[in-house]
């Protein structure tokens, strides 16, 4: 790898870890707002299109597309949205860190589902990964049973990220990642707007207490327009399943976090921690044992 491959690549890095940590502080503004996780997904998503669309206006940036792909980001956002409300909806039905270590099994799904999506061979090493952080959530199921719905939801949630994870990995080799996540964004909100439609959600529960308002605008604009773009544009160098690899850090920053603000550690089991220990190490283990065996590899 040349010096400037290097540098790029480490760059990447660097940008997709500050998202992560910022990823991390979600989880708290989902517990801290008063709403139903379905309404607090269509105040994010409705936040993060429009500061999205003054980004582009403010920049004239063009931002059309074609009407393939935009059929295709618009139902890609039906998963980013279900993603949303699934996470939010885990944090309710048990807490942050619960949630957040399920979202570690992103990793598993993604090694499933990448070599599928994309017709790549099957790395052992990365099934071997998701094995071991799903052992860590069978641990976790096992000693926090009161969280059961939680730990479903938070799986269910994990599912869709490694999804449309992929898919953006492969949209964002042919358009900029502001376009894909305005787009998705968007098509996110309306999906969720039929939603609420269908199921008459559109209540007087959807009234925002002014506390509530200060945690959707920085939800909506740092902790996912910003952060959603970042994420994104890591992709043209980063494969899928090392940006969920990284994004597993999300619980490290996530459960301190929620310890500073909520005390959640206080509520968690040995069972809780000893799956929790298997999932983190793992995540900092698996690129020390994919350097050993790319380096035996160029020996052979």
């Amino acid at each position: 790898m040349s010096q400037t491959a290097r540098e790029s690549l480490n760059k990447n890095l660097i940008i997709l870890h500050l998202t992560v940590f910022v990823w991390g502080f979600t989880g708290i503004l989902g517990a801290l707002i008063t709403i139903s996780a379905v309404q607090l997904v269509w105040f994010r998503v409705l936040i993060a299109s429009l500061s999205l669309f003054l980004y582009f206006q403010f920049n004239k940036t063009d931002f059309k597309v074609d009407r393939k792909s935009l059929l295709k980001m618009a139902a890609t956002g039906a998963i980013v949205g279900a993603h949303w409300v699934l996470f939010f909806a885990a944090i309710k039905l048990s807490t942050v860190a619960v949630t957040l270590v399920c979202l570690s099994s992103i990793t598993l799904f993604t090694a499933i589902f990448e070599p599928l999506i994309n017709k790549k061979r099957i790395s052992k090493l990365e099934i071997l990964a998701g094995v071991l952080i799903i052992t860590g959530i069978i641990l976790i199921f096992k000693f926090e049973t009161q969280y059961t719905k939680g730990i479903i939801t938070g799986l269910a949630s994990a599912v869709c990220a490694s999804l449309f994870s992929i898919i953006n990995s492969r949209l964002v080799k042919k358009t900029e990642a502001p376009v894909i996540a305005f787009y998705e964004l968007s098509g996110a909100f309306v999906w969720i707007s039929i939603y609420l439609f269908i199921t008459s959600g559109y209540t007087r529960a959807m009234l925002l207490k002014p506390a509530d308002i200060g945690y959707l605008l920085l939800l909506g604009t740092i902790c996912t327009s910003l952060a959603y773009v970042a994420g994104v544009s890591v992709m043209r160098e980063l494969s899928a399943f090392r940006v969920a690899l990284i994004t597993n850090l999300e619980p490290v920053y996530g459960i301190i976090m929620s310890f500073i603000f909520f005390g959640d550690i206080n509520k968690m089991t040995l069972g809780f921690w000893g799956g929790a220990l298997l999932i983190l190490s793992t995540i900092f283990l698996y690129p020390l044992a994919q350097t050993q065996i790319s380096k035996r590899k160029s020996r052979a």
